[in-house]
């Protein structure tokens, strides 16, 4: 295989950043694209600017390329790339050198840079169709549920706008709407992936997807760790020195818990299997937090005089 050096293509030395190989690709690009340039070695150009940003941009295959040089998907890797890159980059013109829709920032930048590709060719009229396709950009969204919803599952409607480049070069901006299914045992912070949701292609290339990060909304009760669930248990001195059974409300259902005698303040209980609903399910985490009565009255006061005598000294191993 002929060596192609990806630094020398777009400009950069072999110890430049992700943002200087970013920054000159997106310069490069601009100067090159077969609807701007003049230049009848543009779209080959291009698409070289394309493949050597597509290594570079990424730390495993810049990696594996300063490694092994252009020839960096032997055995193993290269069957693997082929699976994980195959759906994205299937049909596409131009393979992997077509790629803009995940390398800026934000949605912002992604419209500001095309605007700048070509708007100068629209005002001068030169503006013509090529046939090569791009696929759309993957969108981002997020939504908050409550915890109820992680173990029954749930539906929910989302608004987003996406962005889409119309074959004349305009950058549109779409309002749209969906229902989600919200699996059960979703976990806070876990994303769903929504195939061909996020931007339309341009030219015939594929959509995009939406990805959904979703998080739990802050809970007076209950807090959450991967699938366990911690909860404090408000109880009575004597229910912690004489031991009791307590109702506990929880998402999945009310259970009852067997306080055992001579449970102590910040005590720790664990219920296997009580936590979020997944795959593998959580743990339920019980903490006992010993709630003392005030002694705003004459009876409560009288308690706590007769308590007195019974002699305990909560120091007595207080300083050694």
């Amino acid at each position: 295989m002929e060596f192609k050096d990806y630094y020398k293509t777009l400009g950069v030395s072999k110890n430049a950043t992700a943002e200087q190989i970013k920054k000159e690709y997106r310069k490069l690009a601009r100067k090159h694209h077969p609807d701007v340039s003049k230049n009848p070695e543009a779209e080959k150009n291009f698409k070289e600017i394309g493949e050597a940003y597509e290594v570079l941009k990424d730390p495993e295959k810049r990696k594996l390329y300063d490694q092994y040089g252009s020839d960096w998907e032997p055995g193993k890797q290269r069957e693997e790339y082929q699976k994980q890159y195959q759906k994205q980059y299937q049909g596409s013109g131009y393979n992997s050198g077509s790629d803009f829709e995940g390398n800026f920032d934000n949605s912002r930048e992604y419209s500001d840079f095309f605007e700048t590709l070509f708007g100068n060719a629209r005002q001068k009229g030169t503006f013509h169709r090529q046939q090569f396709q791009q696929r759309g950009e993957d969108i981002d969204a997020s939504i908050k549920i409550p915890i109820m919803d992680a173990f029954h599952g749930c539906t929910r409607r989302i608004s987003f706008s996406i962005q889409s480049l119309a074959n004349d070069g305009r950058v549109t901006n779409k309002p749209k709407n969906l229902n989600v299914n919200i699996p059960k045992g979703i976990r806070n912070g876990q994303k769903i992936r929504l195939a061909g949701q996020g931007s339309p292609g341009y030219n015939g290339g594929e959509n995009g997807d939406l990805y959904i990060r979703v998080e739990y909304e802050k809970d007076p009760i209950y807090s959450v760790e991967g699938a366990d669930i911690y909860v404090n248990l408000p109880v009575s001195p004597w229910e912690a020195a004489l031991g009791n059974t307590i109702t506990i409300p929880l998402p999945g259902g009310n259970i009852n818990l067997k306080l055992p005698a001579d449970s102590f303040q910040g005590k720790k209980l664990r219920l296997k299997g009580k936590g979020i609903p997944a795959k593998s399910p959580g743990d339920l985490y019980v903490i006992i937090n010993i709630i003392l009565p005030p002694a705003n009255n004459e009876k409560a006061k009288k308690m706590y005089e007769q308590m007195k005598d019974l002699n305990f000294n909560p120091r007595i191993n207080f300083g050694g």
